[in-house]
Parts: structure tokens; C-alpha cells; sequence
């Protein structure tokens, strides 16, 4: 009985040693994957980077982990051609591979979320053109507020207008804004002055590789998009 104690003792411990030894493990493995990504995407600050499963270093041995939870704050990326910020990347990784050095990964797919604010969607548009919140239509489709002056030369002068558009995205890499009315079709030629400067798609570029852009919704500080992606670079 003693033996066995003693047995029991000891797996307990080397139980609790492979556990600590393990999360110290993920600690120094999620602190090194912050500072890649934050190189490779060029950010102010480092990501919350969280490595899921149990064990990490059983992963570690196969070369492959089952989740890994990044949130990324201020990507830069552009809209066409015109610098803009993504803020609030928040992505799930799933059955991410690590490369024989360990310098980087590959996620075999990926979902998340990101956040655009109104401020970056009017840098994103022409010249004294501002994107603000519209709030949905009677059919709950996502709508801003466009707002741009626009020269009329039959008239000689700017005129000011306002409009709701819907906000939707192509091809999973560009944003769309297209106003269901407009204001002043009485004047002829004055639509499609107004379109040319407040319709416009712009494609965003710069975010992690893999990245693809999906659903797009309207809220008071600017527009939520759901991401998805496959072979996502983690870090590189």
C-alpha cells in the first residue's frame, strides 16, 4: 500500500509539473505569435493572441494547433488606394499548421469580425465626401448617410446633398455604397452628377493573407464585418 501511495504521488506530481510546464509553454508560445504578427502587420501595439486545447506541447510535437484566438487593433489597410484603419480584427483560427522553423503558421480556415469607422469610410471616398451613420430601411437593410457637394455647372453653383445608401459587400473584398434615390432628378443631368461622387466600391487591401471580407452591417460608430478565410497566415 505504501508503494502505491508513493506511485500515486508521484504521477500527481509529474501530473502538476507537466501542466505548469505546459502553460508556461503556451504563455512564451502566444507572447512570440504577438510580436510576428504585430512585425508582419506593421502595428502599434502587440495582439491578444490565445492558444486553445490541451496539451500545447503534445500540439507543439505534431506541428499543428486546434485553435489559436487573435484580436488585432488597428491594421492598416486600403480602400482604393487610400490608407485607412481596420480596428478590432477579432479572428478564430482552426487547425493551424507551424512551419518546420517555427516562424510561422498557417490556419486551415478562419472566422471572425472587423470594424470600419465612418472617419476611415469618408477617407476611403472622393473629396468632400462624408460617410456617416443612416440607420436601416423599412426592409432592415444596412444604410449610411453620404453627404457631398456637388458642382452643377447648368446651374453654376455647388449643391449640397444628402443621401441614404445601402451598404453591401462583392466579392469578398470590397465595400459597396449605392444610394437608392436621389434628390433633384428634376434638374437634368443632376443624378448622375450626384451619383458619380457618392456611389463608389472600393476594395480593401492590406489585411492578413487569407482574409475575406463576408456580411456587412451599419452601427452608430461605423460599419461590423464578418470575415472568413482559408489558409490564413497567421504570421510570416
Amino acid at each position: 500500500m505504501r508503494g502505491l501511495r508513493i506511485l500515486l504521488i508521484v504521477v500527481v506530481v509529474l501530473g502538476i509539473l507537466f501542466v505548469a510546464a505546459d502553460r508556461v509553454a503556451v504563455y512564451f508560445a502566444e507572447d512570440e505569435a504577438a510580436k510576428k504578427i504585430k512585425s508582419s502587420q506593421n502595428l502599434s501595439e502587440k495582439p491578444d493572441v490565445s492558444i486553445k486545447g490541451f496539451p500545447f506541447l503534445t500540439q507543439v510535437a505534431d506541428s499543428k494547433l486546434d485553435e489559436v484566438h487573435v484580436n488585432l487593433d488597428g491594421v492598416s489597410a486600403s480602400a482604393g488606394g487610400r490608407s485607412i484603419r481596420v480596428t478590432k480584427l477579432d479572428a478564430s483560427l482552426h487547425d493551424v499548421k507551424i512551419n518546420s522553423s517555427f516562424s510561422s503558421a498557417t490556419a486551415d480556415h478562419a472566422t471572425g469580425s472587423a470594424h470600419i469607422s465612418y472617419e476611415d469610410l469618408s477617407k476611403a471616398a472622393d473629396a468632400g465626401v462624408k460617410v456617416s451613420y443612416g440607420g436601416r430601411d423599412k426592409d432592415g437593410k444596412s444604410q449610411v448617410k453620404v453627404s457631398a457637394g456637388v458642382p452643377v455647372p447648368v446651374l453654376g453653383r455647388t449643391v449640397e446633398r444628402s443621401v441614404l445608401s445601402t451598404v453591401t459587400m462583392v466579392n469578398g473584398n470590397t465595400i459597396r455604397l449605392h444610394a437608392d434615390s436621389v434628390p433633384g432628378q428634376e434638374i437634368p443631368g443632376l443624378e448622375g452628377l450626384i451619383r458619380k461622387k457618392i456611389d463608389f466600391d472600393r476594395r480593401i487591401d492590406g489585411l492578413p493573407r487569407g482574409i475575406k471580407l463576408d456580411k456587412i452591417t451599419t452601427n452608430e460608430q461605423g460599419v461590423d464585418i464578418s470575415v472568413t478565410g482559408s489558409h490564413v497566415e497567421l504570421a510570416g
